[in-house]
């Protein structure tokens, strides 16, 4: 794992200077310990710089930005091939492969360029990555990512005249480092972090600078500066054009042990030390039983436990190490440690990210990165194999409406919201008492009755993942980008209503929050985080697994679930989905109240401009008096307010 950045400019602002890419550089220093190296080409006007956490082939060999045996290719590289040994043997088999200097799968990646040309060698890959490729003889540069968006990368043109140009990086702070970058905000992305806890699809917190997209190609001819963009391979298209595979439950099982076994032990290449994250839940349980399958020696695994009973699955996750006979470390984090981590979080994750998930997973993410230099995780289970509550929740819901009309239903969620919260609550929670940190009971009845309203299965489900119903209106001025979630709906196909969701959580709260939660968590320690069921022959055969191998009865998981049960004892594993959550709503209350307090100031949001400051003021407040629950909304806020204060002009005025 690694970071890469670079830029194009513009060939008549005079070579490049080398303070400039190592700025860029050394702004991401943190992705790549063992190495650094740039390179330029100042006729063309091109240079590349990349930050290297050595993981296979840790001899200069595998020094990058590396260079083509046929001089024509240069490429700048994050990640890994798993297959690059595979790929060798068919370059040498073809009589392609050039004189190896080494063994890393940069070079072999280069040399499948060379061979095949660039999108046939990716449809050849299987891996996760980022890259830049600059071809020498069509002066091109090409930025690729992988399928499922484990890796990003960023990009955009930004200055004006002989200084404008064209920025690449893994994180906005290395394009923040060039002297062109603008930095101006898109009031559209703050609403964004508000209705979802991050910035989604192709876009960043900054005008003008995009993400390149899972299984995307961006091709820039340096010349006449034209741009295209197109799909190597399209999740969204896969999801909806599969057909039920016809195979009995056992044959399906069978299937899914043989992929996960060739997947985690591909993933396992590593010439540096190697473990994996264990929960005690389904997905991380079973890559860590599969990979103590085929290891000789006790596999490490890592968690992290909690004082409160509720959040705590350190036990779990012990019981689950001790069945297999891992090598487990864990470690009990209180209040204080996980609130210890927020002031870190806006240079982190670089742009406003509010997954309060994000706290844990650094600390665990730190806890491994002390043994070891690469872990694997069970990330992509609940989008593959429907293990999100939501999913059976609002079939269940959709199928008790359906008898009462469209217009009806939304006539009565609307009278239900019309009787005040407040009322509600005061008349019901003697009866429906509420957890300590969750909503009051009439909130929560809004909440439903608002499911209630919901005329189709996609505006439920938007429904569902959004933090903020409306968060325009706390953005004065501000509209939401079209959205795969609602204006740019992908092909649905033949997929039913659980499917459906479960499509439009791998297409965007997966790639959006969930990977770059641990992209961000991990690279902070320079640890290297793999995900085996993101292999993309495990995601094609998962949508092709019909509906009832994932959610069978009230068992979600249930295909994935079988593959455990065959390492592991179920009554290990049984228990209600517990997360990675934390009582953000209650730490706003004590331990962060004054922090909060402080970004939240009235006089302050009127002064910088982005936000409704009355309207912000009042759910402050509800939020205190515990009349209502505003912690994760209020926390999106609290995420931008911080991002605000790291840039130049808020540590400058």
């Amino acid at each position: 794992m690694c970071g890469i950045t670079g830029y194009l400019w513009t060939t008549g602002a005079g070579p490049a200077p080398d303070p400039t890419i190592e700025a860029m550089m050394s702004a991401i220093a943190h992705r790549g310990p063992d190495s650094q190296g740039h390179w330029s080409d100042t006729e063309a006007g091109i240079a590349f710089g990349h930050l290297r956490l050595a993981i296979v082939d840790l001899t200069p060999a595998g020094h990058q930005p590396m260079q083509a045996a046929s001089g024509r290719y240069v490429l700048t590289f994050n990640g890994e091939i798993y297959n690059h040994q595979d790929l060798r043997v068919e370059l040498e088999a073809a009589g392609k492969a050039p004189p190896w200097r080494g063994n890393s799968d940069t070079e072999t990646l280069l040399a499948g360029i060379d061979a095949w040309g660039l999108q046939e060698t990716l449809t050849r890959c299987v891996g996760m990555f980022a890259f830049a490729l600059w071809d020498r003889k069509t002066r091109t540069l090409s930025l690729a990512r992988d399928r499922m968006g484990e890796k990003p990368l960023y990009y955009g043109w930004q200055g004006r005249g002989e200084a404008r140009s064209f920025l690449f990086g893994s994180e906005l702070k290395a394009l923040r480092a060039h002297p062109a970058f603008e930095g101006e905000i898109a009031p559209a992305s703050l609403v964004e972090v508000l209705r979802h806890g991050h910035v989604a699809e192709d876009r960043s917190i900054y005008a003008g600078i995009a993400k390149v997209r899972p299984g995307q190609i961006v091709t820039l001819n340096a010349q006449t500066r034209e741009m295209e963009t197109g799909l190597y391979w399209d999740g969204a298209a896969v999801a909806a054009a599969a057909k039920p595979a016809r195979m009995s439950d056992v044959q399906a099982v069978d299937r899914l042990e043989a992929l996960l076994l060739d997947a985690v032990g591909q993933q396992m290449m590593s010439d540096v030390p190697l473990g994996a994250f264990l929960s005690g839940g389904i997905d991380s349980s079973t890559v860590v039983a599969l990979m103590q399958k085929l290891s000789d020696t006790p596999v490490h695994t890592f968690s992290i436990g909690f004082h409160e009973a509720r959040y705590d699955e350190a036990d779990f996750a012990r019981a689950v190490a001790a069945h297999l006979g891992t090598h487990h470390t864990d470690l009990y984090v209180s209040d204080q440690d996980l609130r210890d981590v927020i002031p870190l979080l806006p240079q982190m994750y670089d742009e406003p990210f509010a997954d309060s998930s994000q706290i844990p997973t650094y600390l665990v993410s730190k806890l491994a990165r002390a043994h070891v230099t690469v872990s694997l995780s069970g990330d992509g289970g609940d989008e593959l194999f429907c293990g999100y509550g939501r999913y059976a929740h609002a079939a269940k819901l959709r199928a008790k409406l359906a008898a009462i009309p469209q217009p009806l239903r939304s006539l009565g969620g609307t009278a239900i919201r019309g009787l005040p919260a407040r009322g509600l609550t005061a008349l019901l929670s003697g009866l429906i008492p509420t957890p300590q940190g969750k909503e009051p009971i009439g909130q929560r009845l809004h909440r439903l009755a608002n499911y209630a309203k919901q005329p189709d299965l996609e505006t439920l489900h938007r429904t569902m993942v959004s933090v903020w119903r409306f968060p325009e209106a706390a953005v004065p001025g501000a509209t939401q980008a079209p959205s795969m979630l609602a204006e740019a709906l992908p092909p649905r196909g033949g997929l039913g209503d659980i499917e459906r969701m479960m499509q439009l959580d791998m297409l965007t709260y997966m790639v959006d929050d969930i990977l770059a939660k641990v992209d961000r968590a991990t690279m902070a320690v320079a640890l290297e985080s793999r995900a085996p069921l993101l292999d993309h022959r495990v995601v094609e055969f998962a949508w092709a697994l019909p509906e009832d191998m994932k959610l069978r009865g009230d068992q979600t998981k249930w295909a994935l679930r079988q593959v455990l049960y065959r390492h592991v004892p179920p009554e290990l594993i049984e228990r209600p989905k517990m997360g990675f959550e934390v009582p953000i709503g209650l730490w706003l209350r004590g331990g962060l109240k004054d922090w909060a307090a402080a970004l939240l100031d009235p006089t302050r949001l009127r002064r910088e401009g982005y936000f409704d400051a009355a309207l912000i003021g009042r759910m402050w407040q509800e939020h205190l008096s515990e009349r209502f629950n505003w912690g994760p909304q209020l926390w999106c806020v609290l995420m931008i307010q911080a991002w605000l204060e790291t840039l130049p002009e808020k540590k400058n005025g």
